[in-house]
């Protein structure tokens, strides 16, 4: 029989099961989650060249899980960061980020099991805002409130389908708050709508410049995500 010497609350020696000698075991943690905010400990170990040959292996965590990670000064690194959830932030500074020659977005397929839908965003030569939906028994298509100081109004271009029959439909005016339609005879407008208007707020895109470089860029690349 051996003996672990660990004493019971009558002061006599427990009976062990394991072996004797050092278990080793890579376990995962247990327990209950700490509400404690704290710095994670650094133990002091001695040189790789010093440790005893007899003892168990080291680790080091390759994979690290937590519930909540809270950074207080940088998260910094070489590393890609992969979520699978929202990322929310006050604010996000995408200048100097290396992208790819397209900007996609990849999800799980909303309707079909077992497979990824990804969609790239559009690309254009200007800062482009649109609005669109269907305009039913009415002249009049209500732009956002937020486009009179966001959009440039003199820059917008509406696109126009007739729904059902031909009602010859045509913008007859517009400015920063409105755009009124007309059709042929006074017949009862359906369509869908599509506007476009470019931002105000900023410089605007210079699609394209001299030189070999973005540092020859003759506008604010502050403002964009480049592609280096």
């Amino acid at each position: 029989m051996t003996y672990d010497p660990i004493k019971d609350g009558a002061g006599e020696l427990k009976d062990a099961s394991r072996p004797p000698g050092p278990d080793c075991a890579d376990r995962a943690a247990y327990g209950d989650p700490s509400a404690i905010d704290q710095y994670m400990a650094k133990p002091h170990i001695i040189d790789q060249s010093e440790y005893p040959a007899d003892a168990c292996p080291t680790y080091y965590y390759s994979k690290a899980k937590i519930d909540n990670f809270e950074i207080t000064a940088a998260l910094t690194g070489d590393a890609s960061i992969v979520m699978n959830n929202t990322i929310t932030a006050t604010e996000v500074t995408a200048s100097g980020i290396t992208l790819t020659s397209r900007k996609p977005f990849d999800i799980p397929h909303p309707s079909k099991e077992g497979w990824r839908l990804r969609h790239v965003c559009l690309e254009g030569p200007e800062s482009a805002v649109y609005f669109r939906g269907r305009v039913k028994n009415k002249k009049i298509i209500y732009l956002p409130l937020y486009w009179k100081d966001l959009v440039d109004w003199t820059t917008i271009t509406v696109s126009l389908t007739p729904i059902g029959a031909h009602q010859d439909i045509i913008v007859k005016r517009f400015d920063d708050e409105k755009i009124y339609l007309q059709s042929n005879g006074g017949l009862p407008i359906d369509c869908f709508f599509h506007v476009y208007g470019e931002r105000s707020d900023g410089e605007r895109l210079i699609a394209e410049y001299e030189g070999t470089t973005i540092d020859d860029y003759p506008g604010d690349n502050s403002i964009y995500s480049i592609n280096k």
